[in-house]
């Protein structure tokens, strides 16, 4: 399994607070990145396919050259950030041009040289014509490409873009080299430190993401592209979801809300939990979310390699497991450790396999052949404790898998049927993994 490394990379680096994460969206054309006033904010690498000029890039945001003994994961956040800076085939350097050039940033220029990569230096926060008179100090840095942007207000922006391209590798023969189908997109989310970043790197093959025993390490989402043979994945690392109460720091609420949000845009999720410690009151709220956004689910129990085979039955472990999180009882567990690598491929087959079965569309013929049996053997049954049958029964959509059930019904089916009947449905049709919602429909419904 491999990096998808086909299309040219394109790496913003700088100081805090220049704006890379504001150009990262600029040039990426949404709002990947997260943004804050206060320094920090990126971590990890944070990556996205765009378009420069019409050339496809894969472009990168990374974290501020940064050693401060406030930031404990600075010399991290650098050290991640020089490396995706020797993988790229573009640096774009950004300086601050509100707060003028610093004499590290004179050093760090240096250091881009001595790697030998295409670059150019970009200064930020220009945000009129008449401030560039002012800037004399950055034409004395001497580079062959110095441009005076605004990513804020889109100043500059076309003409970075024409920069950026002209200096890219030549485009394959026959046009550029297609990355084949849309990559799986698999959100991987938990509570803090069950080991989410450590699971990824180890899907990837190098630490991508920062991993620390602190919670809130990862605040970001951070993206990393796959290939494990034909396909592709795009794994989102998320920050660990926990009540805001619990969170200190306005970056990590950030991230937080960030990771809440990624939920409705994969398509698949991958719940992570410490199966040293599990299930916490937390891990439910998680998999509450999972839950509401109709995604389909695999469960990965990490940290197996803690515990002993010998010791601990997988039969207890679901037990306990579905005594707290029974409503996401749908979800395939994978026992994993991201240290060793035990199973971790897994949960790539099982995403694809949920993913094919959230999308199953079961013909109205054989769905109402299935509601004769089940009126015959176990009628559906009102909150009141009514019997009644279903008339009709047709699939509505899918992801999540949504029927439609028509009956004289006058009050809503029991929840308890209603559990019932969902996992009759599953059973029958092989829904395993994904969410299933029944809509009824009666006179009065």
């Amino acid at each position: 399994m491999s990096e998808i490394k086909t299309l040219p990379r394109v790496v913003i680096v700088g100081y805090p607070n220049a704006g890379k994460s504001t150009l990262f969206n600029r040039l990426l054309r949404q709002k990947k990145a997260l943004v804050h006033s206060l320094p920090g904010m990126t971590r990890d690498f944070v990556a996205g396919e765009t378009r420069l000029a019409g050339r496809r890039v894969e472009l990168v945001d990374t974290g501020g050259f940064l050693d401060s003994p406030a930031e404990p994961f600075s010399s991290q956040v650098k050290a991640k950030a020089w490396a995706a800076a020797k993988s790229a085939d573009v640096v774009i350097l950004l300086l601050d041009g509100q707060r003028g050039l610093l004499p590290v940033e004179e050093d760090l220029l240096r250091s881009l040289r001595k790697l030998g990569r295409s670059f150019l230096v970009a200064v930020n926060k220009i945000d009129t014509e008449s401030e560039k008179p002012e800037l004399a100090e950055y034409y004395k840095l001497g580079v062959a490409q110095l441009l005076f942007i605004s990513a804020e207000h889109k100043l500059g922006i076309g003409a970075l873009e024409t920069a950026v391209a002209g200096l890219l590798p030549p485009a394959p023969e026959g046009g550029e080299e297609e990355t084949g189908p849309r990559p799986l997109r698999i959100a991987v989310i938990g509570r803090t430190n069950v080991g989410k970043s450590s699971l990824i790197n180890q899907l990837c093959g190098e630490e991508r993401a920062i991993v620390s025993e602190l919670p809130g390490t990862t605040r970001d989402s951070t993206d990393v592209l796959i290939r494990r043979g034909s396909k592709s994945y795009l794994l989102v690392d998320t920050a660990g979801i926990r009540r805001f109460g619990k969170v200190s720091d306005e970056r990590e609420s950030a991230g937080v809300i960030k990771a809440r949000k990624n939920i409705p845009l994969a398509d698949v999720l991958c719940l992570v939990l410490d199966v040293t410690e599990f299930p916490a009151r937390q891990d439910g709220t998680v998999a509450s979310l999972a839950l509401e956004s109709g995604k389909p689910l695999v469960i990965a129990l990490n940290k197996w390699d803690l515990v002993s085979e010998a010791d601990v039955v997988m039969e207890e472990v679901e037990r306990a497991l579905w005594s707290r999180l029974d409503f996401v009882n749908y979800a395939p567990l994978v026992p994993v450790s991201a240290v060793t690598g035990l199973h971790v491929t897994r949960i790539l087959d099982l995403a694809e396999q949920v993913f094919r079965n959230g999308q199953k569309m079961i013909g109205t013929a054989l769905l109402n052949k299935f509601i004769a049996v089940l009126n015959a053997e176990n009628a559906p049954m009102t909150k009141k404790g009514l019997r009644f049958p279903i008339k009709y029964i047709t699939q509505k959509s899918v992801l999540p898998p949504t029927f439609v059930a028509f009956a004289n019904a006058r009050e809503p089916m029991a929840p308890a049927y209603e559990k019932y009947m969902v996992s009759r449905i599953r059973r029958e049709f092989g829904f395993e993994g994904t969410p299933i919602r029944i809509l009824l429909r009666g006179p009065n419904l």
